[in-house]
């Protein structure tokens, strides 16, 4: 629980170095920028060479391409269907197509399931959430924003983006059975930790809350999606459709339950995808989750 009270108190204390007159007006672009290209990869390069499992990996791996695509599809339909603007689409596709599967998953998982359980979890984000980020999230961000690129220029961003680039090399290292020393991979953890308070960080320095938002109906959708629709999705799938028993298949569920992903708000923001919305869906997400996911949790204890 340590992790959650963790969140918490960076979110406010993003939001209170708002109040501070001499704190860098920007410093919430440079801490984003940090996050893309040090924890990130990092996190990769330390957990992917270890990975192994057989065809029943495929569960948890494929929660976070479902909902993303789904989020996609979804989304893309509100917005010809209600002329939305690219620039939302984008940010809800982004914001409510990725959970918070490592940063609050893993001590949730861990609290419901226990320790053995966090290997589960760990293929739901790695493989899962932290490739759809570094690939169709990057091809969101940058199509929505109405960056103006060609098949080349967009396969260079997404080969150059460097959470990508730390997965291809962990996972190339998992194919040759390479490893990094005790030591190495002490590193890598240490500033791979540190992603979630300085990502939490910068969240609440762009956190603005007004009660005349215009966001809040947007933000309201979002969250519909990402902490109902989505799990009920996976649920139908892997309980109802494949008839899915066992630990697996409840810490899928539950992971596809969690609050918005961090760093998908990031990448909206620094893309200009209503950086505002992204970090509310973050800020108001994260408290609201816990109350849907305990709900989650009772009713995965009758499969």
């Amino acid at each position: 629980m340590d992790s959650l009270y963790l969140l918490v108190f960076c979110l406010i204390a993003g939001v209170l170095l708002q109040r501070v007159p001499s704190f860098p007006p920007n410093a919430a672009h440079t801490l984003n920028q940090y996050v893309l290209y040090a924890p990130l990869p990092a996190l990769a390069l330390y957990h992917v060479p270890e990975i192994s499992g057989g065809i029943e990996l495929l569960y948890p791996i494929a929660v976070a391409w479902i909902c993303f695509l789904a989020a996609w599809l979804f989304f893309g339909a509100m917005r010809r269907s209600f002329g939305w603007s690219h620039k939302l689409t984008g940010c809800l596709i982004l914001c409510a197509g990725l959970g918070n599967t490592s940063f609050v998953g893993f001590p949730v998982i861990e609290a419901a399931y226990g320790k053995e359980a966090l290997g589960t979890a760990l293929l739901v984000d790695q493989p899962g959430s932290f490739v759809v980020l570094s690939t169709l999230g990057l091809v969101v961000a940058t199509v929505y924003s109405r960056q103006r690129t060609d098949t080349i220029t967009m396969a260079r961003k997404i080969l150059l983006f460097p959470p990508f680039v730390g997965f291809a090399v962990a996972v190339l290292m998992n194919v040759l059975d390479l490893h990094f020393g005790e030591g190495v991979r002490g590193g890598l953890l240490r500033i791979g930790n540190s992603v979630t308070p300085v990502a939490l960080l910068a969240v609440g320095l762009q956190l603005r809350i007004k009660k005349r938002s215009k966001h809040w109906g947007f933000l309201g959708l979002g969250l519909v999606y990402k902490l109902l629709l989505a799990p009920a999705l996976i649920f139908l799938l892997y309980v109802v459709m494949l008839d899915g028993t066992g630990k697996v298949v409840r810490v899928s569920v539950l992971e596809s339950a969690m609050a918005p992903m961090i760093t998908a708000a990031i990448l909206a923001s620094t893309h200009g995808l209503k950086p505002r919305l992204a970090n509310m869906m973050v800020g108001v997400g994260i408290p609201l989750s816990l109350l849907t996911l305990t709900a989650w949790y009772v009713v995965l204890e009758w499969i």
